[in-house]
């Protein structure tokens, strides 16, 4: 009889009694996605002060009533628990204390080594649970990569915009210039 051998996947609950207690080293960074827990490359100087930028402009074009939340989880499903670099959620600070946002009208990744892994692996997760808009900033070719209108685990709308192109983010549907967000 031959077994079938497959990895372990965990879920949302198992992998936050792991962080609870202490499995992973202090400063070691890690992200549910699926089932599987993903090391987190650090972060280099310019996807720093990219994530500055975005936040400035995005705080800019939402203004209040949303919380914006640099690489902090999102409890997607229940074996999911990415931590996009930005995610922009309806609410206060406070409505987050006891647990994690389950939804963001905006979610961010920069990307310069994880380029294909969020392109791919990410971009699916977000569109499977209604992400409305993700954004890639895309560091490596220098351009923003913009998804819209989820369906059946993909995005319709894929667009991809370059310097002094603009895009229209927030409530008030905000233009920002495309250089406002690069470095």
């Amino acid at each position: 009889m031959n077994a079938i051998i497959a990895p372990h996947r965990w879920s949302l609950e198992e992998y936050e009694h792991m962080v609870r207690s202490g499995l992973f080293e202090s400063g070691h960074h890690v992200e549910l996605i699926e089932g599987e827990v993903i090391d987190m490359v650090p972060q280099n100087e310019p996807h720093a002060a990219t994530l500055t930028l975005v936040d400035i402009a995005l705080r800019r074009a939402f203004g209040t009533g949303h919380v914006f939340r640099q690489q902090s989880p999102l409890a997607l499903g229940l074996a999911s628990q990415p931590e996009p670099d930005l995610a922009v959620v309806t609410g206060a600070p406070r409505d987050f204390i006891l647990k994690h946002p389950r939804t963001s009208v905006l979610v961010v990744e920069i990307a310069d080594s994880s380029l294909l892994h969020d392109r791919t692996t990410k971009c699916a997760l977000y569109a499977r649970y209604d992400i409305p808009v993700y954004w890639i900033v895309n560091l490596v070719d220098g351009v923003l990569e913009t998804y819209e209108r989820p369906m059946s685990g993909s995005y319709q709308i894929q667009l991809v915009l370059r310097r002094g192109e603009t895009v229209y983010v927030g409530p008030a549907r905000t233009p920002l210039i495309v250089d406002e967000l690069l470095p």
